[in-house]
């Protein structure tokens, strides 16, 4: 979906594991008041074609940022500036590797390279910590994403922000999401960032058990014109629970660009 006006930086937004394009829609009408807004759905995801869906192509995040990619071309709408929830900044990382003449810049929202602890690198996970997560999605996914999501969240005193994001899992389908899970948790991209070319921006939340504090800084030193912003929010989702603070540092990234 394309809204906001024809001219001017096109920005797409892309989603996170678990999530669909409605995580955006307290961001996206303010983004469009300035730039031109792309929202889709990652296959698996929300309104996408199931039927596209395959585990081998998406049981990697290469496959994913193939999909970016072809939508680009698509839109054929010159260089955008990608902003990637989650997993999807590394998505859209790997996309800016394979095509770089296609991205502006990228927006690196609440990134990680790599979930698990290793050696100084500290990702917020044990390999342990990992495997268990993933066997308990593998058994229970609906008990999973109850237990998640408001860890995910973050915010307690604000619980229907969890319930929204457990409402948002619990439309994925299970079989779908863990192969997600996987590729989304067990990847390690630490590697590739040096290869990133365009500009990027990173924003990391002052507190967020998924992408703990480092891991932005990291993510920024890796990348060779790389800028690092800390929202005033918490969780890891700050597109819902901080979207002015968001807005803001997506808006200031585009319009410095220019």
């Amino acid at each position: 979906m394309v809204t906001g006006g024809q001219a001017g930086p096109t920005v797409m937004l892309s989603h996170g594991f678990g999530c669909d394009q409605n995580l955006w829609r307290l961001v996206a009408p303010a983004l469009a008041e300035r730039f031109r807004v792309v929202l889709f759905d990652h296959v698996g995801s929300g309104r996408s074609d199931l039927s596209a869906w395959n585990p081998d192509r998406y049981g990697r995040l290469e496959g994913y940022a193939e999909d970016v990619l072809e939508i680009c071309r698509e839109l054929d709408a010159g260089p955008v500036v990608f902003v990637g929830h989650s997993v999807s900044a590394m998505i859209g990382a790997l996309a800016a590797i394979a095509e770089p003449e296609r991205f502006e810049g990228l927006v690196l929202l609440v990134p990680s390279p790599c979930y698990i602890d290793d050696g100084d690198y500290r990702g917020g996970f044990s390999r342990e910590d990992i495997d268990e997560l993933l066997e308990t999605l593998d058994g229970n996914y609906l008990g999973w994403s109850s237990a998640m999501a408001p860890v995910i969240m973050g915010n307690p005193d604000r619980p229907e922000l969890g319930e929204e994001l457990e409402d948002s899992f619990c439309r994925t389908d299970p079989n779908i999401a863990r192969v997600f899970a996987r590729a989304t948790f067990l990847s390690d991209n630490r590697a590739d960032l040096p290869q990133v070319k365009v500009p990027a921006v990173v924003l990391e939340c002052s507190q967020d058990v998924i992408a703990p504090t480092g891991v932005g800084a990291f993510v920024r030193d890796q990348i060779p014109d790389a800028g690092l912003v800390t929202l005033d929010a918490v969780g890891h989702c700050p597109q819902l629970s901080a979207p002015e603070a968001t807005v803001q540092a997506i808006s200031d990234f585009v319009t410095g660009l220019r």
